[in-house]
């Protein structure tokens, strides 16, 4: 993309490219420890941490104990935001969660799951499955988890997913509801078309990196400004494009991917990423970590948090464009974004 596009691009999302004043950060001291600084989890007036532990890497850990070590090094750095789902290596991240954080922690995070679930029954026995997993008898934020595509969000809320988060709440058993996807921009604008999203949904998760922003397809320029304008919060991921901004992915011991010229750290830093999700206006970063040392490292590149002007954020959307025209690192959207 010539710099030119970019411009053009990042002047569509201006609007959402300048962190309001509710999101400013505040630190504070818990039952647990020192605690991150916190920010706005919008209209739901909870406040949460801006960084958060992702669930899926906790469950793909073979090692029991560097799971549970990873656990308990996000809570002395001072998470306090756990996410996590129910299809997540069958079910396992949240039985270590359930098994490692919430029987001494509950009261003092921020726990958030989701379904993948096409159909309301099978909604709602995820939703119970989470409950029995993660022991607890409520959950903070419960989420259509992975739309594919504007067709797909349609046919879910036809289905009545929707219906049953709105019943869970009503029963307790849920506290928030929000939305997610790392496939189609499109499909979240069109989740902010109904309705009844608009006035009971208060989270959207998706991606959010300097490629991205890049993109033709970006996150940055067509969701977020839907979802400002309707006051749903931001929960940012893959802000390291799951990995593949590095020349290699080790999964297990086993290397998943290669790329011959990796973003990190050969054109940007990974603090320069994280810098860069936080400032735009999101409420949570929320980061995979498969040991306690990276998670310290992530919290530490958090605590050093710098905004970013927005020459700065352009000047790194210029630097990666090639990487969003190449289209391999950002694998996981879909091919034909406007189905």
């Amino acid at each position: 993309m010539k710099r030119r596009e970019i411009l053009q691009q990042m002047a569509v999302a201006g609007t959402v490219l300048a962190p309001p004043a509710a999101m400013s950060a505040t630190s504070q001291i818990d039952p647990i420890g020192s605690v991150l600084p916190m920010r706005s989890l919008g209209r739901t007036g909870e406040k949460v941490t801006c960084l958060g532990l992702g669930g899926f890497h906790i469950g793909w850990l073979s090692n029991e104990a560097v799971a549970q070590a990873t656990i308990e090094k996000a809570l002395e750095v001072g998470i306090r935001f756990f996410d996590n789902a129910e299809g997540y290596s069958k079910g396992r991240s949240e039985v270590r969660y359930g098994k490692y954080l919430t029987p001494n922690y509950r009261d003092d995070i921020f726990l958030m799951t989701k379904t993948s679930a096409v159909d309301a029954k099978t909604a709602r026995d995820h939703l119970e499955g989470s409950l029995r997993r993660l022991k607890t008898d409520h959950i903070d934020l419960w989420q259509i988890h992975a739309l594919k595509d504007p067709a797909d969000a349609d046919a879910r809320l036809e289905a009545g997913i929707l219906d049953v988060a709105i019943k869970a709440k009503e029963e307790g058993k849920i506290r928030h509801i929000g939305f997610t996807g790392h496939a189609s921009p499109y499909a979240h604008v069109r989740m902010t078309e109904n309705e009844t999203v608009r006035q009971v949904c208060s989270t959207c998760q998706f991606p959010i990196n300097p490629v991205d922003a890049a993109s033709k397809h970006s996150f940055i320029e067509h969701t977020l400004p839907a979802l400002q304008k309707n006051k749903i919060s931001v929960l940012a991921m893959k802000t390291l494009a799951d990995g593949r901004f590095f020349g290699s992915k080790m999964v297990n011991g086993k290397e998943t991917w290669t790329l011959d010229k990796p973003v990190v750290p050969d054109v940007i830093s990974i603090e320069e990423c994280i810098h860069f999700a936080l400032s735009l206006p999101i409420s949570v970063l929320i980061t995979g970590a498969e040991n306690p040392q990276l998670v310290e490292e992530k919290a530490t590149m958090v605590r050093n948090f710098s905004r970013l002007s927005e020459k700065q954020r352009l000047a790194l959307v210029d630097k990666v464009a090639s990487f969003a025209e190449a289209g391999n690192v950002e694998y996981y959207k879909n091919r034909d974004l406007r189905t």
